[in-house]
């Protein structure tokens, strides 16, 4: 079994460490939101998946990359601070996966927006929009997956304006909405999340894939693969 150390410990620290083993990791390692990360003791992880907060997560990472720690973080609403992060990890030698969203589902439904978004550049009668809703704990809004389905988007070849609009409220884990409206019809593209397991599992599935590389990587290049961001 790999030793994995969590770093964040709410839901999505829980429900990691009840997957893990399912995937091959032993949690040798468990820090909540407020630990110290430069003092932590990191001997013998193979992996870190780090979920904790968007005003945490660049510390957090800087300190697993001095560490050499390969990680995964799921935290979003950090990237601002994207390039630093990613030096850190290239000077030490390290490898981070980073994304907005670690659904494997959305990450295909990503690729659906996309190709619509293509299809409906050359469409100016249809007007866009993006919504989104989560739980009302979280933090960032827009989510950072909303933000990422309309990059997508824009990368397409949609140049037309995107009304983009976030919600919260109860406890829902996430819902994403892209739709295209015109006088004739309306065309809606949505992913519901029915609980944070696959986000988990996607996390686990890109702390596997960590094994025996080095730079930096969207989640997306884990899944459908690429060369990474090294040369960031």
């Amino acid at each position: 079994m790999k030793k994995l150390a969590l770093v964040g410990y709410g839901k999505m620290g829980r429900l990691l460490h009840q997957l893990a083993p399912e995937s091959g990791f032993d949690v040798a390692l468990v820090l909540d939101v407020a630990a110290d990360l430069a003092q932590a003791d990191f001997s013998g992880i193979d992996a870190a998946i780090e979920f904790t907060e968007p005003s945490a997560a660049p510390a957090n990472l800087l300190a697993l990359a001095a560490a050499k720690v390969p990680t995964v973080c799921g935290t979003t609403g950090w990237l601002e601070r994207l390039d630093e992060v990613s030096e850190a990890y290239r000077s030490n030698g390290g490898v981070l996966v980073y994304g907005a969203n670690f659904s494997i589902g959305v990450q295909l439904f990503a690729r659906l927006c996309a190709e619509a978004a293509a299809l409906f550049a050359g469409h100016a009668d249809y007007e866009a929009w993006a919504w989104e809703m989560h739980h009302s704990a979280k933090k960032d809004a827009p989510s950072g997956t909303l933000l990422m389905l309309v990059d997508r988007m824009r990368a397409a070849g949609y140049t037309a304006p995107v009304d983009v609009a976030a919600s919260r409220a109860g406890r829902v884990p996430g819902t994403h909405e892209i739709g295209f409206d015109a006088a004739a019809d309306t065309i809606t593209l949505r992913h519901t999340a029915r609980s944070r397991e696959g986000f988990a599992r996607g996390a686990l599935f890109a702390a596997k894939w960590l094994e025996g590389r080095r730079g930096v990587y969207d989640f997306r290049e884990a899944l459908f693969g690429g060369a990474g961001e090294e040369a960031r």
